[in-house]
């Protein structure tokens, strides 16, 4: 089967189209009755779970063989990190992600994924609180003490030393931004926000 075009997206950190591309991919491979032994399945997990498509991600999962689960420990991390989402276990999906010795493409990929998961989180908080702990922030952010509230600090929050409580400065909602603040609260669904490659995120 030829990758050529998944390989190349992920060394050239095109992360957001690899989901439809090894949709695409897949599927005509089925369609010919071609073999999948040397499959990318870790790359295809991940890339349903960077563009925040859990049904997509739950569905290659299940429609994986048991044998593929059982010889790819990528990809079993890769679905640690897809439950963490699912029960909303912040910290959880900072820990898997950054517990497990990943394979050289797949490492640039994973940091990716945190760099633009922790954003997403951010911009949550930005429009869900107008003060919050500290506390509550290393909770959400997947940081310690020291990392949170400089990263709140550098994008417009102030910090109270002796409470410990940043106030939020709350940005110009761009028109690409749909934000569900529910989510924070276990009530809503999980949150998108448009992201078209990893040089966008700056």
């Amino acid at each position: 089967m030829d990758l050529s075009a998944v390989h190349a997206a992920l060394s050239s950190k095109y992360y957001s189209v690899l989901a439809s591309l090894c949709d695409d991919l897949l599927l005509q491979a089925a369609s010919r009755g071609a073999a999948t032994d040397d499959w990318p399945y870790a790359v295809h997990l991940l890339a349903h779970l960077f563009l925040n498509d859990l049904n997509s991600a739950r569905f290659l999962w299940k429609s994986t063989p048991q044998e593929t689960k059982d010889a790819l420990p990528e990809l079993a991390a890769v679905w640690r990190i897809g439950q963490c989402l699912w029960i909303r276990d912040y910290a959880g999906v900072y820990t898997t992600a950054q517990g497990f010795e990943w394979g050289p493409e797949m490492a640039d990929f994973v940091a990716a994924f945190l760099e633009i998961y922790r954003k997403r989180i951010f911009q949550l908080l930005t429009s869900a609180y107008s003060t919050i702990n500290v506390a509550d922030v290393v909770h959400f952010m997947g940081m310690n003490e020291e990392n949170a509230t400089n990263y709140a600090i550098q994008n417009g929050w102030s910090l109270d030393v002796t409470t410990k409580m940043l106030t939020v400065v709350k940005p110009k909602v761009k028109t690409n931004q749909k934000l569900d603040v529910a989510f924070l609260s276990g009530k809503g669904s999980y949150f998108n926000v448009e992201y078209t490659s990893a040089s966008d995120s700056d």
